[in-house]
């Protein structure tokens, strides 16, 4: 029974992605039966994920989701940054439900409450999944399609600081330490620059990714030596996942706009990434 639920509807369907769950379980089968599998991979703990819109980006996504297709997870956290809202903790989803077109997705409320336990910095709250905001409502069909049966731990970052990171992180180790649990970081990456310009931007995260550097990647961050809207959660899923026991991180996919509509003058920058061992 959902009667009386606090369910959080889908703001971007139709824009984003399809609205229609036929067109999107097709839409996101193709994007997966053409991504290929990493060999050498014994268990992903973590990957990163862009956020724009399917057209651009899904087949970046794809290539992410498609490394955890053959794992079982129980338990998934979606860790976004904030779009539409400033505020300066980290917001964990207070309600009961997460809705696409594909359907409903149960929170795991025992664990949203248990991490809000652990720091108060994380606090319990609709904030920041209000409204219009995207980042982590795209990362669900692929989750969806991908695993069969999942409760979902949503998180939205407000203040992409170093103290939430690390409270973030910590407070994630301590609470999924027992779990069958994947962490997903949504992420875009530098915003319209040129073409050439973006790569070269683009190039410095890719290399502290595949080096397994969450606090050079940060430090370049604040500096500005790199650009990614959703930092903070993937320092924060890097950190985390470290802690789980992860050995190593690999950036599997780097595309960006231009590669899909030919125009190279402002682009934005979407990567596919694990941390595994």
């Amino acid at each position: 029974m959902i009667e009386n639920k606090i369910i959080r509807r889908p703001a971007v369907a139709g824009m984003f992605y399809s609205g229609n769950r036929a067109t999107l379980e097709r839409e996101v089968a193709v994007f997966l039966e053409n991504s290929m599998p990493e060999k050498g991979v014994n268990h992903i703990y973590g990957i990163a994920a862009p956020h724009a819109g399917y057209m651009y980006s899904g087949g970046v996504a794809a290539r992410a989701y498609r490394q955890v297709m053959d794992f079982e997870y129980e338990v998934v956290v979606v860790i976004s940054p904030s779009h539409h809202v400033y505020f300066d903790k980290v917001s964990v989803y207070d309600g009961d439900y997460y809705e696409t077109p594909l359907g409903l997705i149960p929170v795991n409320k025992q664990i949203c409450r248990q991490l809000t336990e652990l720091d108060d910095r994380l606090v319990l709250s609709a904030i920041g999944h209000e409204g219009e905001e995207h980042a982590l409502e795209v990362q669900l069909p692929f989750l969806q399609h991908v695993f069969e049966d999942f409760t979902l731990v949503p998180v939205v970052m407000g203040d992409q600081n170093l103290p939430n990171i690390t409270a973030l992180a910590n407070a994630l180790a301590k609470a999924l330490k027992d779990q069958k649990a994947l962490i997903v970081a949504s992420s875009d990456l530098s915003h319209y620059h040129s073409y050439d310009e973006a790569v070269r931007l683009d190039s410095v995260v890719i290399s502290h990714i595949n080096s397994f550097k969450e606090d050079n990647l940060y430090e370049d961050l604040a500096s500005g030596l790199c650009e990614m809207c959703g930092g903070g959660p993937v320092v924060a899923m890097m950190k985390a996942c470290r802690q789980l026991g992860a050995s190593k991180s690999k950036v599997v996919l780097y595309r960006n706009s231009g590669d899909v509509t030919g125009d190279h003058s402002h682009v934005v920058g979407y990567l596919a990434a694990i941390v595994y061992s």
